[in-house]
């Protein structure tokens, strides 16, 4: 039995293939970018919406089978943002970027 977690999971998902194409998006992804075009996206080139060095970016991210790590605040609202490339049968097939908001004093720990 397949399971659908993702389309109802509380954090935004977007994938991409290796050309900035824009394969799939949660329900919490489509709501994230509605003022973009939400849903609309799908098809498009994730490259037209961002600027030239974030552009660079993602291409490094790809090309290099990088991951890209880090936290933002956007209107108040904190969020982690983790971009990774994703794989098919050991094949690089594009991003994936999770958006998840987090506390403003997110705890951190250190275990051994």
């Amino acid at each position: 039995m397949k399971v659908n977690w993702i389309e109802e999971f509380p954090a935004a998902i977007t994938v991409c293939d290796k050309n900035g194409i824009v394969l799939e998006m949660n329900e919490k992804s489509v709501k994230s970018f509605a003022k973009d075009g939400g849903r609309e996206l799908i098809g498009k080139n994730l490259f037209d919406c961002h600027k030239p060095e974030s552009v660079i970016k993602i291409k490094e991210l790809i090309n290099d089978n990088k991951t890209n790590v880090y936290t933002i605040e956007k209107n108040g609202v904190h969020k982690l943002i983790y971009q990774s490339p994703w794989f098919e049968k050991g094949e690089l097939k594009g991003l994936v970027e999770f958006t998840v908001e987090i506390p403003p004093d997110l705890p951190h720990y250190v275990r051994s």
